[in-house]
């Protein structure tokens, strides 16, 4: 049984255009990583017209819905088999995810958990080992 979101609210994006850095696509030394200009003579930090447009407060996004995942939760980093013990209450307000840095053999284990507690993984199948009669079969 799949578990799904408490308050499933509409994601509203104001702005989906990422903000790119004034000039990163004229000299390869700029990267495209917005930093704000303050050159003295700046057209991007004068706001005139027919410029890039500068990142401000009001692009951001409702807070009751921002960093939500598209199924209405949100995430949860898993490092350990503890970190499960933690989303069992709270299985229908966060998801979790697998580090990346956690083991297959551990792994294997937080998704056996993950079912027992009915709690839903962003990453449940990533590096997972088959089993080893279904791998003989293919050789």
């Amino acid at each position: 049984m799949t578990v799904h979101a408490i308050n499933r609210m509409k994601i509203v994006k104001k702005r989906k255009l990422k903000v790119r850095r004034f000039q990163s696509d004229r000299n390869p030394k700029v990267k495209p990583s917005w930093r704000k200009p303050r050159g003295i003579d700046n057209r991007v930090r004068r706001k005139l017209g027919g410029t890039v447009r500068m990142p401000k407060v009001g692009y951001g996004s409702n807070h009751k819905t921002r960093y939500t995942l598209p199924c209405g939760m949100k995430k949860f980093l898993i490092t350990s088999l503890k970190d499960m013990e933690i989303l069992l209450m709270h299985n229908r307000e966060y998801a979790g995810e697998i580090a990346h840095c956690v083991s297959a053999r551990t792994r294997k284990l937080i998704v056996e958990r993950a079912k027992e507690l009915n709690v839903r993984l962003t990453n449940g199948t990533a590096r997972l080992k088959k089993k080893e009669s279904e791998q003989n079969s293919f050789h």
